[in-house]
Order: C-alpha cells, then sequence, then structure tokens
C-alpha cells in the first residue's frame, strides 16, 4: 500500500509540468482567489451599510481594515473547504487528463458528469466539511490543552471526509450513482484515509496549498484506477 501510495504521488506531481494540467490548475488556483476576494468585497460593502446604520458616517477605512482582516482569516480558516469546492468543478478535467495518460481505456470507456454536477458534487463536499467539523468543535477545543492533539484530531476528521471526496470524483465519471459505488471503486478504508490525510497535509502548507487540490485529484486517480488494475483477470 505504501508503494502505491509513493507512485501515485510522484505520478502525479511529474504530471504538473502537464500543459493540460497547468491549464487546469491555474483556473483552480484563480477562481479559488476569485472567490475569497468577491467574500472580502461583499463583508465590506456589509460593513459599510452596519457601520452607516450605527451613525458612523466615517466607517469606510474601518470598513476596509476589517473586510481585509476577514478575508485573510477566512482563507486561513475556510481554505480546504473553498479549494475542494472549486476542485470539483474542474474534477472531471484533471481525472481526464490522468486518464488519458496513463490509463487510456478508462478515459474511452468514461462518462464526464459534467460542471453541474461537479458543483453539486462541490457543494454537498462543503456542507460536509462544515458539519462534521462543527460537531468536532467541542473535541478540538478539548484537546487544546494536549498542544497537539487538536490539530492530529483536525487532520484525522478532514482526511476521512476529503479521501471520500476524492475518491468520489474519479467514480463520477464511470458510475451512474457516485453515491452508491460498488466495492470495485471504493478505496480501502486505511488507503483512502491516508489519501485525504496527504491532501490535508499539503493544504496546510502556504503555497503547496494551492497545488495540493489538482495534486489530490490526480493521486486519487491514480489509486482507484491502481486497483482496478489490479482486479483484471
Amino acid at each position: 500500500m505504501a508503494l502505491k501510495m509513493f507512485q501515485a504521488f510522484t505520478r502525479s506531481l511529474a504530471q504538473l509540468i502537464d500543459r493540460r494540467i497547468v491549464a487546469i490548475l491555474l483556473k483552480v488556483i484563480l477562481l479559488t482567489i476569485l472567490l475569497f476576494v468577491l467574500f472580502g468585497v461583499a463583508a465590506y460593502f456589509g460593513l459599510v451599510w452596519l457601520f452607516a446604520w450605527l451613525g458612523w458616517a466615517d466607517g469606510g477605512f474601518a470598513a476596509a481594515a476589517a473586510a481585509a482582516i476577514i478575508a485573510v482569516l477566512t482563507g486561513l480558516l475556510l481554505f480546504r473547504i473553498v479549494a475542494i469546492f472549486v476542485l470539483n468543478i474542474f474534477s472531471d478535467d484533471i481525472v481526464d487528463a490522468v486518464e488519458r495518460r496513463y490509463y487510456p481505456h478508462r478515459a474511452e470507456s468514461a462518462k464526464p458528469p459534467g460542471y453541474a454536477l461537479g458543483v453539486r458534487m462541490g457543494l454537498a463536499s462543503t456542507l460536509r466539511a462544515l458539519g462534521y467539523n462543527i460537531l468536532a468543535a467541542p473535541l478540538y477545543v478539548l484537546l487544546l490543552v494536549t498542544g497537539v492533539g487538536a490539530p492530529i484530531a483536525f487532520f484525522a476528521v478532514n482526511a476521512i471526509l476529503l479521501g471520500r471526496d476524492l475518491q468520489d470524483m474519479v467514480a463520477a465519471r464511470h458510475v451512474s450513482d457516485y453515491r452508491n459505488l460498488g466495492a470495485e471503486w471504493r478505496l480501502p478504508k486505511v488507503q483512502r484515509f491516508l489519501l485525504g490525510l496527504v491532501a490535508v497535509l499539503l493544504l496546510a502548507i502556504p503555497f503547496v496549498n494551492f497545488l495540493a487540490p489538482v495534486l489530490a485529484a490526480a493521486m486519487a486517480t491514480h489509486l482507484v484506477h491502481g486497483k482496478k488494475e489490479d482486479q483484471r483477470p
């Protein structure tokens, strides 16, 4: 299993220089940044309205400063959620690029789910991430006293969620209902967790986190199809 994970990572890393992957990577990065910018702009106008309502006529500068701080903090706290939402929109393009290079017979039989399904999958992923992390918040707080317990719990929870999301991105091109996958399309639980853990750790590293979504989707493609290849007679 460790060898397969390493092979999936190195192959995915090598394909980052592929022109098609580079184009998709730029789309993911730009759209992710744009969403945070739009959030900051919305926060600015919301604060300007709030300050005016409170009777603070000269609150424009304060609103701009507060909006900038909110945008930065939101980026730090919610980058993983927003990046995976954006990734779902372009995931079919990434999986297709990997399949056409390494698994052409799978690419020929694939049925691209389209951007609409990608948006729905992204919204579902976002709601799951928010819901489970809110539920786990008391645990995070309790573990703060340990020094390392809270980050470990956070990474574990999100690795489980993200591993499933990445697996589903690949399977959605080949099955009619990705929510009810057969055993042949499901990664082993440990491998799925490790895939999610690699992705979550990469998303936590500044600058590398911009590459992480595409790299993780490519890794998932190798792992899912690698399993299918092993099952072929």
